[in-house]
């Protein structure tokens, strides 16, 4: 993502065996970084009733925040800072990479349409290319990084089981680099930031890195996807 842009020139599926897993996945390693189908987790959280969120990073926002609020099941998805102190979770600040912050999404959805595991696996194999060290894309430092900040250990778990069952499998041309970051606190990021793609789809920034991701989900995940987005609106951001 370019470094800093003023506000007014803004552009449920069943769980395969863990041999299965590993079977499907082997024929389907791309070595060319692009979007491709990867197993769904052996193990997948607790059923769960009331709305839950997990915090991603995977590079700029605006795409990761993209992606999910074309999934169905997902009833808000909000872009913002992780990793870092309050003081400096803000664009300026963040974008020097010295802050612990990474561009975040806090994906909240609800475990009767879709679960958590639905959601790391789209977020593994469409919203970012988890095999790339502080960076995604032409977008270079640690504020870039792959990252899952979990709310509570069921959530840390799930997410260290499947990177793991990945790993295992080579689903990937490389090791993934993800870390597991639990008891960060997420902030919203400035209301600039909210629904950036769908506001801008023209966008050089969006139509090169960032709408491939939504035609990705369209294609590997139908049955998730929504063709109108849930949007977060000017409210959410700051």
């Amino acid at each position: 993502m370019i470094p800093s842009i003023p506000s007014n020139r803004i552009l449920a599926a069943g769980l395969l065996s863990a041999t299965l897993a590993l079977a499907v996945s082997a024929s389907l390693v791309r070595a060319d970084g692009k979007p491709h189908a990867i197993p769904a987790p052996a193990r997948d959280e607790a059923a769960r009733e009331a709305p839950e969120t997990v915090v991603l990073a995977g590079g700029c926002f605006w795409g990761v925040q993209g992606v999910f609020e074309h999934v169905n099941g997902v009833t808000r998805a909000i872009s913002g800072y992780a990793g870092g102190a309050a003081a400096t979770a803000n664009y300026n600040r963040t974008s020097r990479g010295d802050t612990g912050h990474a561009e975040s999404v806090a994906v909240t959805f609800d475990p009767a349409k879709i679960s958590l595991g639905r959601i790391l696996q789209i977020y593994f194999a469409v919203a970012h290319d988890p095999t790339e060290l502080n960076r995604q894309g032409p977008d270079e430092g640690s504020q870039y990084r792959s990252a899952i900040f979990p709310r509570d250990a069921e959530q840390a778990r799930v997410a260290r089981d499947y990177i793991a069952q990945l790993d295992h499998a080579h689903a990937f041309a490389a090791p993934i680099v993800t870390r597991i970051e639990p008891g960060k606190t997420f902030y919203p990021a400035e209301a600039y930031h909210q629904d950036f793609l769908a506001r801008n789809p023209d966008d050089p920034y969006i139509v090169h890195n960032d709408l491939p991701k939504i035609a990705a989900l369209r294609r590997l995940y139908p049955d998730e996807y929504r063709a109108d987005p849930v949007l977060v609106g000017a409210a959410a951001g700051r």
